[in-house]
């Protein structure tokens, strides 16, 4: 139950951070824009959603804390059951879950970037050409696809129809 709730209070602060990170940035926006009438009511409603992000960023520290008492005891009756090596390991764990679940967010977030600027660029390749169907984020085969049929670094698609194989030239110096 603690490594549950530990996975749920780290996504909660990180979800957070990042909603309050984006209305700081459109908050800084509009900074650089000249005032008129609706900007000063977009800045009256970013300032009221980073004043609820900021109590309900408060609360989930405080839930963090109330985890980390909680940590302790968990810790404790363990070390009861445990030997020396897996009360060490089980402490490891605790200490690095955060940090992945971290990690993958951010990858889970380059990702999604990646698969945005894959989207722009075919749509610039070939725009309304592609007639690609196949899964949801395939955007490598989908732009091989869009700029030369057949053609596919991943090698045959059930979906691209015929395939040619493509060899790779070696240089070697003498």
């Amino acid at each position: 139950m603690f490594i549950g709730d530990l996975d749920k209070i780290v996504n909660l602060l990180m979800s957070l951070c990042g909603r309050l990170a984006r209305v700081h940035n459109a908050l800084d926006a509009l900074d650089r824009e000249e005032e008129t009438e609706d900007s000063a009511e977009e800045r009256e409603s970013l300032q009221q959603k980073r004043n609820q992000l900021c109590s309900q960023h408060e609360d989930a520290r405080e839930l963090k804390e109330n985890l980390d008492r909680r940590e302790r005891v968990v810790l404790d009756i363990l070390g009861g059951y445990l030997t020396g090596p897996q009360l060490r390991d089980y402490q490891h764990y605790v200490c690095m879950k955060p940090a992945l679940l971290i990690r993958q967010r951010h990858l889970d977030e380059l990702i999604k970037q990646g698969d945005e600027q894959l989207d722009r660029l075919i749509e610039s390749i070939s725009p309304g050409e592609s007639d690609y169907q196949g899964p949801p984020g395939d955007h490598q085969a989908q732009l091989c696809f869009s700029s030369t049929p057949g053609l596919c670094p991943r090698g045959p698609s059930p979906n691209l129809g015929p395939t040619h194989t493509v060899r790779s030239t070696t240089v070697t110096s003498l």
